[in-house]
């Protein structure tokens, strides 16, 4: 039940982000993916939402996850 409840205040919290945003932006397949798996890479997520690996990288920044490569701070913003 903890665990519901959890997934629940994170999806609440990620789709604060969504207030102003266009409505074709990427960010709500991104929310999905992200709620749906545990570990989500930025190749995934790129493909999932159809954008590029760095505006996947950039999607992942917006939301406030973690990019476990590391290889998100090594390329230019």
């Amino acid at each position: 039940m903890k665990e519901i409840a959890r997934l629940a205040q994170a999806r609440q919290q990620m789709t604060r982000r969504l207030n102003g945003r266009r409505s074709s932006s990427s960010l709500p397949a991104t929310i999905e993916l992200v709620l749906s798996r545990p570990i989500a890479s930025a190749p995934m997520i790129a493909k999932t939402a159809k954008v590029t690996q760095r505006s996947a990288l950039n999607l992942i920044g917006e939301l406030g996850v973690r990019e476990m490569t590391g290889r998100g701070r090594k390329r230019g913003a």
